[in-house]
């Protein structure tokens, strides 16, 4: 993922073995992760059973905010396709019976949205 889509907010995939390594003790023993993503230190994953979201605080990152989503608790989603001047998509999450999205996140480019989308449909629908 480049400098510019970091400083823009965008973020990029990362290898699941890569997050298994560094986040692996927040899993179930019957979850794994299938799609996973880092915006600077923050990360979300998309499990065989929830999305999770970690925010690193403080300086040194040490501190986390850990969410969890069960795909149950998922009421509904919409996703925004990069366009020709458009450097980002975006991926808005709708959890339970809420007005405003829970989770709002944007990708760099290069990133597959579509098998985000793929992956958030088969959980949900």
């Amino acid at each position: 993922m480049g400098l510019l889509n970091k400083l823009m907010g965008n973020a990029g995939e990362v290898e699941n073995a890569k997050l298994m390594s560094e986040y692996g003790h927040l899993l179930l023993n019957d979850e794994s992760i299938e799609l996973g993503f880092i915006l600077f230190r923050d990360v979300f994953m998309f499990t065989t059973k929830r999305l999770i979201l970690i925010d690193k605080q403080g300086l040194t990152g040490s501190k986390m905010d850990v969410r969890s989503m069960p795909y149950k608790s998922i009421s509904r989603f919409s996703l925004e396709t990069a366009g020709t001047f458009d450097l980002d998509a975006e991926l808005k999450i709708w959890i339970s019976s809420e007005n405003l999205p829970s989770v709002s996140k944007k990708f760099s480019k290069g990133v597959d949205i579509y098998k985000v989308q793929r992956l958030l449909a088969s959980k949900t629908c």
